[in-house]
């Protein structure tokens, strides 16, 4: 009974729950246990080893938090088990979040795509978030080192000493932004319960090139462009269509970035430039009506002047006149700007990623509650599982809805 008395060792800070992370899915977390069991029927103790609570929500969406999505659906989400967030996602709705931001009197607007974003300040949701777990504990600057099961709860071990908890809510994100505080932790928890994991690998970032793809990105960098960017084939096929940015290191903006939570190292994107035009037919009507003019002016119709100068460079064509070039000529360039194909040499990695893609195996996990399915009392939540979102406010979406899960299931046990 040596795990008995170590629970209940009368010197050992004892508490309800703990939530390891103050960051959205934690805060929601505590706030929303707090809200259904009643204040003071639970004592709740929230932990992060940052300074500030919050720190990835205050620099989201541009500094105004792009808090969710209208849009939200379980085809916007990654994961193993696409089907897992069905339920947490039915349960607290991108409606639900919205009528708490309006109650606590914060503005926003809605953008493209159904994204939602604060008129004033992301501080505004932390603000909000934190008047909701009023009567529960924030303890920041505190790390953890690790969780032992005990009879009747868990242990967690920090840099203040020891905390007994019935139950622990992991809710310490993924690897991304490292200078966030970013950390393995929660990855680490799982596995010491036995918990597998799907490997967690940095999404929503920036790829990168071989030199040779560079000598054309580098030059145009800064230049932004309207494209469709897929992965795949057949039915796998996925694609997105949205800003494309040329970069010093490579390709960067919102198509890339989604479509970097689907690549994996050794495989091709495909990038349509002018994704409304057919531009193989386009080059030949040109030319049918007597093609005087150069390749690059012809490009231009459909790119903008530095991106059509390029391409028209590197096909060999820079002086060309649409009269002097056959078919396949024309057919070549065509596929450069419709069909380019690139194979990425990989990402800019944590340093800038979004978000994390894998994570916490679902299949370990009850999906109504986020429980471990083989430890009673520990839950996991947010993108510390692996369920990740599009760009676009899904993420937090995710982090609202599983946080709610969770707390629903603790306070009512």
């Amino acid at each position: 009974m040596a795990a008995a008395q170590a629970f209940y060792a009368p010197r050992m800070e004892q508490v309800d729950t703990v939530i390891l992370g103050a960051g959205a899915a934690g805060l929601f977390c505590a706030g929303s246990i707090l809200q259904q069991a009643g204040q003071g029927a639970s004592r709740v103790l929230v932990l992060d080893h940052a300074r500030a609570p919050g720190e990835k929500i205050r620099i989201s969406g541009g500094g105004r938090c792009n808090f969710t999505n209208l849009a939200t659906g379980l085809d916007r989400f990654v994961s193993g088990n696409p089907r897992f967030a069905a339920s947490a996602l039915a349960g607290f709705s991108p409606a639900d979040f919205v009528a708490l931001v309006d109650d606590a009197g914060i503005a926003w607007h809605e953008k493209t795509l159904g994204q939602l974003f604060c008129d004033g300040s992301a501080r505004q949701v932390i603000d909000m978030l934190l008047h909701r777990m009023r009567g529960a504990e924030l303890r920041l600057g505190t790390a953890v080192a690790e969780v032992e099961p005990v009879d009747g709860g868990f242990v967690v071990a920090t840099s203040r000493g020891q905390i007994a908890a019935r139950r622990v809510v992991v809710a310490t994100g993924g690897k991304s932004i490292p200078k966030m505080g970013a950390t393995g932790i929660g990855y680490d928890i799982a596995a010491r319960f036995g918990l597998a994991l799907a490997e967690p690998r940095a999404g929503l970032v920036p790829l990168t090139f071989a030199q040779q793809d560079l000598d054309l990105c580098s030059p145009l960098a800064g230049l932004s462009v309207m494209a469709e960017v897929s992965h795949g084939a057949g039915r796998g096929r996925t694609r997105f269509r949205d800003g494309l940015l040329f970069t010093h290191r490579g390709l960067s903006g919102p198509a890339i970035l989604q479509i970097s939570s689907f690549w994996r190292p050794g495989e091709e994107i495909a990038i349509d430039l002018a994704p409304d035009a057919d531009v193989a037919a386009g080059l030949r009507t040109l030319r049918g009506q007597g093609g005087r003019q150069g390749l690059a002016a012809a490009l231009g119709r459909w790119l903008p002047a530095r991106l059509a100068e390029a391409i028209a460079s590197e096909t060999g064509l820079a002086g060309a006149r649409l009269a002097d070039q056959g078919n396949a000529a024309l057919d070549r360039v065509a596929a450069r700007v419709n069909r380019w194909t690139l194979r990425p040499v990989g990402s800019e990695g944590w340093r800038t990623a979004e978000v994390t893609v894998g994570g916490v195996d679902t299949r370990g996990l009850e999906s109504r509650t986020m429980q471990a399915k083989s430890v009673p009392g520990l839950y996991f939540v947010g993108e510390v599982v692996d369920v990740t979102g599009w760009l676009g406010g899904y993420n937090f979406q995710w982090a609202w809805a599983s946080a709610h899960a969770a707390a629903r299931a603790i306070a009512a046990g």
